[in-house]
């Protein structure tokens, strides 16, 4: 059973501002002869490892809705330089759409069931087409 997290993008304005930001750390580390693989440090370790890796994605919420998401390619749990337990969640970098979905804030990352999950935006379709502000208006009107 695929399961996906859902996670805020904290400090992130846009899909296009995550990709950018993606693409620079990933050069970065290029830069310094390290892996160029992408991942988010979180201080949980999900419990629900198998459920996750293969066909579960993270879930980004940005200004309130999610937007996009990034396939879990795998959960590396590890401690810290001070002893604290945090993992790595190794993600696909490449970033993927979604129809929006309205959140309400919350802290740190949660489940998401597949069939909660928003699903892809379709390419070439009408809302793929709307410039992201006005999807995001008509999003919060519940008019999408």
């Amino acid at each position: 059973m695929a399961l996906n997290l859902i996670k805020l993008c904290v400090g992130c304005e846009s899909v296009e501002h995550l990709e950018e930001w993606i693409g620079r750390r990933l050069r970065e580390k290029e830069a310094r002869g390290e892996p160029p693989e992408h991942f988010h440090t979180t201080r949980m370790v999900p419990k629900r490892v198998e459920d996750l890796t293969g066909e579960g994605s993270l879930y980004w919420v940005i200004k309130g809705i999610v937007q996009c998401r990034q396939r879990l390619l795998e959960i590396r749990p590890f401690r810290d330089g001070e002893g604290i337990s945090r993992c790595h969640l190794v993600l696909e970098p490449k970033v993927v759409r979604t129809e929006f979905q309205p959140r309400r804030p919350f802290q740190g990352w949660r489940y998401l069931e597949r069939k909660d999950a928003p699903a892809d935006m379709a390419s070439g379709s009408e809302s793929a087409r709307m410039p992201p502000e006005l999807r995001r208006e008509l999003t919060e009107l519940g008019l999408l």
